[in-house]
């Protein structure tokens, strides 16, 4: 009995020996910076880095671009109030009498004409003429 007990212990530690060399091989496979898992791990923290810098690029144009536009924004809104005040101050100038008429400005009004607009017609029947 003592001999088929210690057979199966054998056999046993044998077994955990094989099973233990497999599962190292597989593990040795699996954090493989080439082919395994840890390559990808790797690949992934390479692009999460290069992502990194991108967006930090990214970031540093976009607040250069908004301060550019806000100077633009500020200076359009100066040469706008400048416009308007010149448009202002043409408004104050006498327009010259032979100057083209401007297609904002109203037409000059006619003369007075000294005859009447609207004349009646007698008829000859109703002042008694005949001929």
């Amino acid at each position: 009995m003592d001999i088929i007990a210690d057979i199966l212990l054998a056999a046993g530690a044998i077994g955990a020996g094989v099973y233990c060399f497999v599962l190292g091989r597989r593990l040795n496979r699996f954090n493989d910076l080439e082919k395994g898992v840890g390559g990808a791990v790797a690949v992934l923290s390479a692009q999460v880095d290069d992502l990194n810098r991108a967006l930090a690029a990214a970031q540093q144009t976009a607040s250069v671009s908004a301060q550019t536009l806000t100077d633009l924004t500020k200076r359009a809104e100066d040469m706008s109030r400048r416009l308007e005040l010149q448009m202002a101050s043409l408004h104050d100038i006498p327009a010259l009498p032979n100057a083209p008429r401007q297609p904002h400005e109203p037409a000059p009004a006619p003369a007075r004409a000294t005859t009447p607009m609207f004349a009646r017609r007698v008829h000859a029947t109703e002042t008694g003429d005949t001929a």
